[in-house]
């Protein structure tokens, strides 16, 4: 690669998830010798929940089995509109129901949210550099919505050995203007670049980003730095 380029390889070949696996020990399985010092390796939240065991039975047979999940997985309920709420999670998160989702899991059962995505990206990074000796860092992503913006983008929910933002204040410009405002989300860039490669339905749950910028890998946190205080929040 040049100097400046990121390239995104899908982790094809993992088995399907189960309660109790441990993640480092099929993604190192799946990726053999491939992974180098500097990765990011993306993995998708719904096998680290599986992973994870935060699965939760439901009605096959009832389209709405789950709303009693969603209920007790919010802290708050900012918005109902017919099917759909739109929550708080106990991490801060605000997205559809909160986070409880049927998709790639098998009949009768729903996935939540990691109780804690930046341990269990830590977890994940720590294996990883115990079985290949590579220093590489790991981000947990999740397709969420966005208000005022149709569609659909992959984000961060934890992160480990990368930063979750870059803040670029007081940085110049390219006409040397003084940046007053600039905070990148890396974190949710390099989960959305991920998904380009991974998709909704391909089964690919794990991808490589290569190339990224040095400066950006250091110890990072979605919760600390991407989660907006409530004393910032212009719309709640």
């Amino acid at each position: 690669m040049t100097a400046g380029e990121v390239r995104v390889v899908p982790v094809r070949g993992l088995p399907e998830v189960r309660p109790g696996d441990v993640l480092a020990d099929l993604i190192a399985g799946a990726c053999g010798d491939d992974l180098a010092d500097g990765d990011v390796v993306v993995v998708t939240q719904k096998v680290v929940s599986k992973a994870e065991g935060r699965l939760v039975a439901v009605d096959p047979d009832d389209p709405r089995s789950h709303k009693p999940v969603v209920e007790a997985e919010a802290v708050r309920v900012l918005r109902r509109r017919g099917e759909l709420l739109i929550t708080e999670t106990a991490h801060g998160f605000v997205c559809a129901n909160a986070g409880v989702d049927r998709s790639n899991v098998d009949d009768g059962w729903v996935a939540l949210l990691p109780r804690d995505p930046d341990r269990s990206a830590r977890r994940i990074r720590d294996g990883l550099r115990a079985r290949t000796g590579r220093q590489v860092a790991v981000v947990v992503s999740d397709t969420f919505g966005r208000a005022w913006r149709r569609g659909v983008t992959d984000v961060a929910l934890g992160v480990a050995g990368v930063a979750a933002v870059v803040d670029l204040r007081g940085t110049p410009d390219d006409r040397g203007r003084e940046l007053a405002v600039t905070e990148v989300a890396v974190a949710d860039e390099l989960a959305a670049a991920a998904d380009l490669v991974m998709g909704k339905a391909s089964r690919v749950p794990v991808a490589i980003v290569r190339g990224v910028d040095a400066a950006w890998l250091r110890e990072g946190s979605v919760q600390a730095e991407i989660v907006r205080p409530p004393a910032e929040d212009l719309f709640r």
